[in-house]
């Protein structure tokens, strides 16, 4: 008797729920307007750097041997290289520091360690014997605040000798500020179209009912290779000279409008 009952309340619970989800749906249809107004809007911003980081290496070889299964690396050899590397890395931040430079400004990055295989010189009939010898490197990185100071980092660079200059990378000092002008500048563009619509179609825009970032603004910093052999023929011309360019930044909404009925 109990499992009749319980199956002869379901049907009447099941209409208890559908009457009470009902007036939710119409209200939520309610809220949906009709009638909409969608927009999609990009606005692009150009802005100009207002900073840069250099890139450079400086490296030390140990003298080739014959490349050979029991051949290891020379200890002795190997750090005099190192050293010989020390004392030069030790030059260049002491030059830059003196050309104006901040000592936190520099980024000494980690040692580098790896073979270099060589071609040996032929002999008679033989088959050359290829030659090995090991390579140091350290990577510098250095932060330039005021890209007035760019060619005179340049110079001292050349004159501490470094052996690759792997170009420049121009960057701003507020990234957030360029984000903002540009979301707020697709914003406005997206009301100006909108509003041009509007007028266009004689209807009168009400209040925002939906608005979406499509696609964030990205900042990609800019970068510029440069070669330490064309940073040497330039250094100390007065006609030198080191344009940062723009940086490009995109960003695209959707905003959707209500469109108010005539009363």
């Amino acid at each position: 008797m109990s499992l009749v009952r319980r199956h002869s309340l379901l049907p009447g619970a099941l209409l208890s729920a559908l009457l009470l989800a009902t007036p939710l749906v119409a209200a939520a249809q309610q809220d949906t307007p009709r009638n909409r107004l969608d927009v999609q809007a990009r606005a692009e911003l150009q802005v100009v750097p207002d900073e840069a980081t250099l890139s450079a290496r400086l490296w030390e070889r140990t003298p080739a041997i014959a490349q050979r299964e029991e051949a290891k690396a020379d200890p002795e050899a190997l750090a005099e290289a190192r050293k010989r590397l020390e004392e030069r890395a030790a030059t260049l931040i002491q030059t830059l520091e003196d050309a104006g430079l901040e000592r936190d400004a520099i980024s000494a990055g980690s040692l580098r360690v790896q073979p270099e295989i060589l071609q040996g010189q032929r002999k008679e009939e033989s088959e050359p014997t290829p030659l090995v010898r090991t390579r140091l490197e350290r990577p510098f990185q250095i932060e330039i605040r005021d890209l007035d100071d760019l060619p005179m980092m340049l110079d001292a660079l050349t004159e501490a000798g470094v052996n690759a200059l792997d170009g420049v990378t121009y960057d701003l000092s507020d990234r957030e500020q360029a984000t903002d002008e540009a979301l707020t500048k697709a914003l406005e563009k997206a009301r100006h179209k909108a509003e041009l619509m509007a007028r266009t179609l004689n209807v009168t825009l009400g209040p925002v009912i939906n608005v979406s970032e499509n696609q964030a603004p990205v900042f990609q910093p800019r970068m510029m290779a440069m070669s330490a052999d064309a940073v040497q023929e330039s250094a100390g011309g007065a006609n030198a000279e080191y344009r940062p360019g723009t940086i490009t930044l995109d960003a695209m909404v959707n905003v959707s409008w209500e469109i108010e009925s005539e009363q």
